[in-house]
């Protein structure tokens, strides 16, 4: 997103109109969540100053340098079982909700938009089960999404001594399934993603989009 986010923090970023954190937010709230952990880093301070007075019990958590995803979670969790949700992304309403309600551990998919290697890579699901978090399948039309779920048996210390960045939270998670613990893949509808700067227009202005 270069050079907007010299400026401006992606998750302050609007998609029709309304900061995308804030419609992520709201989404939470309808799912009855009552506490919500917002790890910032870059422009953490503008990130904070939007939010303050939001109708949630919000608590922030500042990551100093850009370790990558899995120390955001392992400095943002406080208990389990959790959601984990990327904060440029917006959902289809009730996607959210209805994951949440995925028992164990799990990973959402969604074919629009398809999967665009390197930065969004296919998942690989056989009968309702993650095999590859990060597939190599080019005609593989599920492409993973920000939206995990830790259930409250999840081993923390999978976040420890990980490659990267990118995709440290993908690894823990194929650690995990090749360990034999079952990770379920759901399939969500449609989301939006704020990726690159064209997507900030394409967003806002549907007429524009081909």
């Amino acid at each position: 997103m270069r050079p907007l986010t010299e400026r401006w923090p992606k998750p302050i970023l609007p998609i029709d109109g309304r900061p995308v954190i804030v419609s992520l937010l709201h989404e939470l709230r309808a799912t009855g969540l009552e506490r919500v952990t917002v790890v910032t880093g870059h422009l953490a301070e503008e990130v904070e100053s939007l939010l303050n007075g939001f109708p949630l019990d919000l608590r922030f958590v500042r990551q100093p340098r850009p370790d990558g995803s899995a120390d955001a979670v392992r400095r943002g969790l406080e208990s389990l079982p959790a959601l984990v949700i990327g904060a440029d992304t917006a959902f289809r309403p009730g996607d959210i909700a209805w994951f949440a309600e995925t028992p164990g551990h799990a990973i959402a998919v969604r074919r629009d938009p398809p999967p665009d290697p390197p930065h969004r890579p296919p998942v690989r699901i056989v009968d309702g089960r993650v095999e590859r978090v990060l597939d190599s399948d080019p005609h593989n039309p599920l492409a993973g999404a920000p939206l995990w779920r830790l259930d409250e048996d999840f081993d923390v210390s999978l976040l420890d001594r990980l490659p990267g960045p990118p995709f440290e939270l993908a690894e823990a998670f194929q650690r995990l399934i090749d360990a034999g613990v079952t990770v379920y893949g759901v399939e969500i509808g449609p989301t939006r993603d704020l990726t690159r700067p064209e997507d900030l227009v394409v967003q806002n202005f549907p007429y524009l989009r081909r």
